[in-house]
């Protein structure tokens, strides 16, 4: 009987490399200053989740090689909708941290996998910006003793 496909095991992903697994003698890439390629609308809205302070993301590598990207969304009173673990593509994720926006924190690990906070990647200020100069306006001078009209009086 031929196996059917519904039971074959998926192909693990490729794993990410580990802050600290840099081999001897490799030079530490710098992301880029300006992306190559613009942003997909899902990769623009992953960056801005990834971005937000309010909102930590992490990525979770199990010991078989799958990779969840996710976050906790609160419980929204106004509407409702929340209070619930977003899972987010990690086909847009992984191409994030390929082109060098999103970065890895420190690994805390336990036998059965690896979390990673996700943060963006902070981009080199750009050197030769030219920064204005504020203009001061000359005000005319505060003379005191200048009498005061004095308050009618209500009868």
């Amino acid at each position: 009987m031929m196996p059917t496909t519904a039971n074959r095991r998926p192909a693990a992903a490729p794993r990410l490399p580990l802050p600290d697994e840099r081999a001897a003698g490799t030079v530490a890439r710098k992301a880029p200053s300006r992306p190559t390629e613009p942003l997909s609308r899902a990769g623009a809205d992953i960056l801005r989740i990834v971005s937000d302070p309010r909102t930590p993301v992490f990525v979770t590598e199990h010991a078989n090689g799958r990779r969840i990207y996710g976050y906790w969304r609160p419980l929204d009173a106004g509407s409702g909708r929340g209070g619930c673990y977003v899972a987010l593509s990690r086909a847009e994720c992984d191409a994030l941290h390929a082109a060098g926006r999103i970065t890895l924190g420190e690994p805390v690990a336990d036998p059965a996998k690896t979390t990673y906070r996700v943060r963006p990647a902070r981009t080199a200020p750009a050197a030769a910006r030219t920064t204005s100069v504020p203009v001061r306006t000359p005000v005319a001078p505060v003379t005191r003793g200048l009498s005061v009209a004095p308050a009618a009086r209500c009868a």
